[in-house]
């Protein structure tokens, strides 16, 4: 009979009790159970007290406090000021540009903080819709979200499980928790408890809501539900985890600060000295003030970065990097450390036999994944298997105790069934084996289906002249129990057994999933096979190893990684040995320092911040432990990029810098918690969006040290002309018109700059960095002191040739946009020349600007309407002569400098 209704233990008594270190019996009693499961009256009481069994639906912000929320920045402020500002001089053009790019850029990050609930969403969807659950001593199907703790629930292949389950029964009960735990292969899964202390991944009779029942039957006590599962704490910390800002945005932010400081004195300073010291009337000097900010502002700025940004994604897109979130595009650019998943990141997430072991020798077996291509290797030089027996018959047994397959589907070769066993099928087939073909030779008559609790396979097969011959294959430590002879060049010998453990012990160092394979000749006229015919006097035939091989192109990426300056590490959930194996095949880490989760646990924050900075390989990591590691190097000061498909991955994927999700393999909780999702799941495609992510760094850099002079020119010649009480040589509404002249058109064309030749092999930027380095102040005071010296130069000897005021002030004008398009040329290349034979090449839009510029820039000379617009006059030729000459001096004076920058080496960028 199951219990009566009883007042049962608390959830936070429950949700604190260690259920996978008890036994069976000892978890139903705490839970005041039976494997008959609870009484219906029982059931409603205790879902009164612990609820439904579904995730807790956190909300945040309130839509239009999200909203709001963007337009809380200095830059944006300032921005709004220029759009008054503007709206007062009646220039509708510009005030409807600065509002337009404010309203865009903030609809983009309203739209990007959505991003937040999304995840949380679909970790919601991964609970199961529908449970088998044992009420009132029959088993009942019910909703899922009905569940509760001391509920039994029965579990079959195909099941997700509904909530986390102590197991109570299990037949051959495998089940994956790649998403949780990283480990690659279903989880083989039994009923003994196991170490308090314990790694998730090592739980093995524990079965974890939003999983995935694999293979086998079983049944287990429900001991958490909600928000107290195992994905329930994954959300939490997802809900708890904070967006960081991305370094632009950091930098941006500090640099509006100083340079919104810097304009506001400037005016102030401006108008004091006009009124004060050269007797301008107050009207006068409060519009140049006006003018001045206005000339100072760099209301193109917000546009351009968002533009050169979407560029970004475009380009990477084209390279299988999906970019999810703007900002992410120049964080690429510096990151520092990647962390990365190692199942179906870094590895194929494919199973391969890539060592067999005889009695005889050791041989190696080429080719990766399922496509069964590759050769067999002895010392270096191929062999032709039939020509060694002893392997032969070892990969023939693999192939007939085996209940996987291999097809040929749409071109891609595909597994059904174990990949495990899917390996030694692949492996056969290499070796010119054919599945149907030994089937039919060698038909099945019976079999022991493998199950966890004797950790093997056995089939009865028989030839068609009656002989009989049983293989069996399963752990190595149970199969050389059962085995008294081995096989040398064809003849039985007693088992030496330290032999077969040296081999044990070499493979599993090198990271190999090991398989032991046995044969035994079955009695004449057995049709049935039992326990006890393979309990003892079995042959050895030898061992099998296999990995999960790291993909090629991600040796090759981490090496490019390398090269660039970037550190890679490894986290993942597989058991230290194997993680050190794969790593140091694919270059990670030195090959001898390995960090597990007990021993990040067992670390405080000052301890893993240390840890961290010469160990690149982690192995047993929970959730947590993964979050740590990337909030640690954040701490050093690292900009961190984490990949991972799973579960387990979003919260570190939310929470660095960059999180890199993978497309096909990956769960929706990891594409939604990431900034970047790789369309082909290829850890190289990083490399890619890197190169892409430092390229668009470089152009907005380019478009900061193009912009930040030109205005600056614009600017200091208003202050100059008052400071020496001249007459204004550029109105208000003329320095708005080269403004939106030259900010839209010139300064966009930078976000089109291909990647300078030296882009990945150069280290990463300090993260500390400031985006406006001494070299780009002293580039910015030098073109800005050219641009104000031509600019007023061209007005005064205008005035002095006896041109009108109009004249003149049109002169100056022209002078100051060809100043402009002429030092676009030199801002294509920070350092680099930028010579005419390479001024336009890379680049069509570099030209097309400048011709629209000046065409531009001929209506508002000459056109009559422009004229009335913006008071301007005709130029003659001779003034034109001279304007180009004065504006090419800039373009000389620059390159020049670059030159010296280049022959001294300095530091500069």
């Amino acid at each position: 009979m199951p219990p009566a209704v009883s007042e049962p233990r608390t959830v936070k008594e429950v949700s604190g009790i260690q259920f996978h270190a008890l036994d069976s019996n000892e978890v139903l009693r705490t839970l005041e159970t039976s494997p008959s499961g609870l009484a219906s009256e029982e059931a409603a009481a205790r879902a009164g007290r612990y609820g439904p069994n579904q995730l807790t639906l956190r909300r945040g912000r309130s839509p239009l406090q999200r909203l709001l929320q963007q337009f809380h920045n200095l830059l944006v402020y300032l921005l709004l000021g220029a759009a008054v500002i503007t709206a007062m001089l009646q220039h509708w053009v510009d005030t409807g540009v600065i509002v337009g790019v404010v309203v865009v850029n903030a609809l983009i990050g309203f739209i990007q903080e959505g991003k937040a609930e999304q995840a949380l969403a679909a970790i919601r969807r991964l609970l199961s819709l529908k449970a088998v659950v044992w009420r009132d001593q029959r088993q009942v199907l019910i909703p899922a979200e009905q569940l509760v703790p001391g509920d039994v629930v029965m579990l079959q292949s195909g099941d997700r499980v509904p909530a986390d389950m102590r197991l109570l029964q299990v037949k051959n009960l495998r089940i994956e928790e790649a998403s949780l735990t990283g480990e690659s292969l279903p989880a083989e899964k039994d009923i003994e408890p196991v170490a308090l202390h314990a790694p998730l991944g090592d739980r093995t009779c524990m079965a974890y809501a939003g999983t995935l029942v694999r293979y086998g039957q079983g049944s287990g006590v429900v001991v958490a539900t909600g928000d107290h599962t195992e994905i329930g704490r994954i959300s939490e910390l997802l809900a708890e985890v904070e967006r960081i800002e991305t370094p632009l945005l950091r930098r941006i932010a500090g640099f509006s600060k100083g340079l919104s400081a810097a304009i506001v004195a400037l005016a102030v300073i401006t108008f004091f000295i006009g009124v004060r010291v050269r007797d301008y009337s107050a009207v006068d000097m409060f519009m140049a003030a006006v003018s001045l900010a206005v000339a100072a502002i760099p209301e193109g700025l917000p546009a351009i970065m968002t533009i050169t940004l979407a560029i970004g994604v475009q380009r990477m897109a084209r390279r299988n990097a999906i970019i999810r979130v703007l900002p992410a595009v120049e964080t690429l650019g510096s990151v520092t450390c990647i962390c990365s998943d190692k199942t179906g990141t870094l590895t194929r997430n494919e199973m391969t036999v890539q060592t067999v072991a005889t009695r005889a020798a050791l041989f190696q077996i080429g080719g990766v994944g399922y496509e069964p291509h590759g050769e067999f290797m002895l010392e270096g030089g191929h062999v032709n298997v039939p020509e060694h027996p002893a392997v032969a018959e070892l990969l023939r047994a693999g192939l007939l105790c085996n209940d996987a397959s291999l097809d040929l589907r749409d071109g891609q070769w595909r597994i059904t069934g174990d990949p495990t066993e899917a390996a030694l099928v692949v492996a056969a087939r290499k070796a010119g084996f054919e599945s149907v073909l030994e089937s039919e030779i060698w038909p099945r008559t019976d079999v022991i289906p493998f199950e966890s609790e004797h950790r093997f396979m056995a089939t009865l097969n028989h030839d068609h002249a009656g002989h009989g011959m049983i293989y069996v294959k399963g752990a190595p430590e149970r199969i050389l129990e059962m085995c008294s002879r081995e096989r040398i060049n064809g003849v039985q010998q007693p088992l030496h057994i330290e032999y077969w453990h040296e081999k044990l012990r070499a493979m599993a160092g090198q990271g190999q999933r090991v398989l032991a394979l046995a044969c035994k000749p079955a009695q004449a006229g057995q049709r049935e096979l039992r326990f006890g015919d393979v309990a003892d006097g079995l042959t050895l035939l030898g061992l099998c190893g296999m990995v999960d091989p790291p993909r090629e192109e991600a040796v090759r990426a981490v090496a490019d990684c390398h090269a660039a300056g970037i550190r890679v590490q490894m986290i993942t959930g597989d058991h230290a040995a194997t993680a050190l194996a794969i790593a140091g095949q694919i270059g990670i880490g030195d090959g001898k320092r390995v960090l597990t989760g007990a021993g990040i646990e067992a670390m405080d924050e000052a301890a893993l911040a240390q840890a961290v900075a010469g160990i690149d390989v982690y192995a047993r990591v929970s959730p947590e432990h993964k979050l740590r590691l990337v909030q640690a190097l954040q701490n050093r000061g690292e900009i961190v990029a984490m990949t991972g498909d799973g579960v387990n991955d979003a919260p570190a994927l939310k929470r660095a810098d960059v999180g890199v999700a993978m497309g096909v393999s990956g769960t929706e909780v990891a594409k939604e918690a990431a900034e970047m999702v790789l369309a082909d799941d290829n850890f190289a495609s990083i490399v890619s969006a890197i190169e892409e992510g430092r390229t668009v760094y470089d152009n907005l850099r380019k478009t900061l040290l193009f912009i930040m002079p030109t205005n600056g020119g614009e600017a200091f010649t208003l202050v100059t002309a008052i400071a020496l009480g001249l007459t204004l040589p550029i109105l208000p509404v003329q320095i708005l018109w080269v403004n939106m002249v030259t900010a839209v058109t010139l300064a966009l064309a930078l976000a089109f700059e291909p990647a300078e030749a030296n882009v990945l092999r150069r280290p990463p930027r300090d993260p500390r960095a400031p985006i406006f380095s001494r070299y780009f102040l002293w580039r910015t005071v030098l073109v800005t002191a050219l641009i104000t010296a031509g600019t007023l130069g061209m007005f005064l000897w205008e005035q002095a040739q006896g041109a009108s005021l109009e004249a003149a002030r049109t002169a100056a004008v022209t002078t100051l946009v060809m100043f402009e398009a002429v030092y676009l040329l030199n801002s294509r290349r920070l350092l680099d020349a930028a010579w005419p034979q390479r001024a336009f090449s890379g680049n069509p839009y570099v030209a097309l600007t400048i011709f629209l510029v000046v065409l531009l820039q001929l209506l508002y000379v000459y056109a009559p309407f422009m004229q009335t617009l913006f008071h301007s006059a005709p130029l003659g030729a001779e003034a034109w002569l001279r304007i180009m000459l004065i504006a090419f001096s800039v373009y000389v004076i620059v390159e020049f400098e670059k030159g010296i920058v280049r022959a001294l080496k300095w530091q500069a960028v």
